[in-house]
């Protein structure tokens, strides 16, 4: 994977996981944490991984401007 050219766009990656991943990061059991984490880091992978293709996603509909 290329190295991230900006830390905004890792932020808003980050930020864009699903709430319940936030907040299970610092639950005490380590199971849900552990869930919590994975999600976080596929939900990071996925949408750095979309901000950097270079084809648009094939059900994206094109828009007129």
């Amino acid at each position: 994977m290329e190295r991230v050219a900006t830390s905004s766009a890792l932020t808003a990656a980050i930020l864009a996981a699903p709430a319940w991943a936030h907040l299970g990061l610092a639950v005490r059991d380590p199971r849900l944490r552990q869930r919590a984490a994975r999600e976080v880091a596929e939900s990071v992978l996925d949408r750095l991984q979309n901000d950097f293709a270079t084809e648009p996603h094939p059900d994206q509909l094109p828009l007129a401007l």
